[in-house]
């Protein structure tokens, strides 16, 4: 389950790169990080009621996803200014650090070491979010890029391969 979670983290992701730089309006973006995020929290519940202690670090893991781009699309219809949404994204790319620093440090197949870099990549992409929203940076457009790429490649690409059979 936590696969077609990991396609839709690719094509909202991508959206929201898009975004970023201006090729999508603030209306319309709306629409797939509700279904990212809304789907995403059913997968985390249907992950939850299967139990288990990695059952539930999974769950967490893709409950920081889901709940941001929920919060990403309520920031959408409310008008607020972001930056509520941007400290909780320092409380994420806080979070995703050391997970990908744990990941690295366990890793024994080409996908965990993969799995790690990208919890790495996703910190730092988090990290971008809170400079924009809360420190007012004036990085939207390399925020944007790092958004559509991450998109690419740690969340679609594999979750096309891992859907088809081609990485496990």
């Amino acid at each position: 389950m936590s696969n077609i979670m990991l396609l839709y983290v690719g094509a909202v992701l991508f959206l929201n790169g898009l975004w970023l730089l201006g090729q999508v309006s603030d209306n319309e973006i709306a629409v797939m990080d509700v279904f990212a995020g809304g789907s995403g929290l059913v997968i985390i519940f249907l992950i939850v009621l299967e139990g288990g202690p990695a059952n539930y670090l999974l769950a967490a893991q893709l409950l920081l996803f889901a709940f941001t781009y929920l919060w990403v699309a309520w920031n959408r219809y409310n008008g607020a200014d972001g930056r509520g949404l941007g400290w909780f994204c320092l409380f994420v790319a806080i979070t995703a650090l050391p997970t990908g620093i744990l990941v690295l440090t366990s890793a024994t197949s080409f996908w965990l070491y993969w799995l790690g870099l990208n919890w790495i990549a996703w910190a730092i992409l988090w990290f971008m979010f809170w400079l924009l929203l809360v420190r007012k940076w004036d990085g939207a457009r390399i925020t944007g890029w790092v958004t559509l790429l991450e998109g690419i490649f740690t969340a679609w690409l594999p979750a096309f391969l891992l859907l088809y059979g081609f990485m496990s």
